[in-house]
């Protein structure tokens, strides 16, 4: 009995395709202000996620580079590299290095998707054979085991 109620459970199931975007609600919520939240934080996202913001951090960082140099002080070099240039620039080029791979990752689970949707057809059309055949099976063995009342049945 077990075994019917999961084929039927896997026959009932419907593949859905589940990309980067669907974690919206999971991480806000899905009321007015978790909408809200989302909105601002995929808005912020999207502008300092792109290389114009990163060009653009890249010469705000370069206007204090000269009096970082002529210090002359390694402590100020250091830390314009590390505070400025690495925090700065880097941050946007990272967000939209996190943008193509979510963009490829989206990509691939909308291939596997398809490629689901189409094999759990197909099983479920060999499903539905294999239950005909089975069908006729039975009916065969009922007619064959009245022909000959002395032959074992394998009911």
């Amino acid at each position: 009995m077990e075994h019917k109620s999961a084929v039927a459970k896997s026959l009932s199931h419907t593949p859905k395709l589940v990309t980067s975007s669907h974690g919206h609600q999971v991480v806000h919520g899905d009321n007015l202000i978790g909408r809200f939240n989302t909105r601002v934080a995929v808005a912020v996202t999207k502008t300092v996620g792109s290389m114009w913001c990163a060009y653009a951090f890249a010469l705000l960082a370069a206007i204090s580079l000269p009096a970082a140099i002529a210090s002359h002080d390694p402590i100020i070099i250091v830390a314009w590299i590390a505070q400025t240039f690495l925090q700065l620039v880097l941050l946007p080029i990272i967000i939209v290095g996190q943008n193509v791979q979510a963009a490829a990752s989206d990509a691939r689970a909308e291939g596997d998707h398809e490629t689901l949707l189409a094999i759990h057809s197909l099983t479920s059309e060999v499903h539905a054979i294999a239950e005909r055949q089975t069908e006729m099976l039975k009916l065969l063995d009922e007619k064959t085991s009245n022909l000959n009342p002395n032959a074992p049945s394998k009911r």
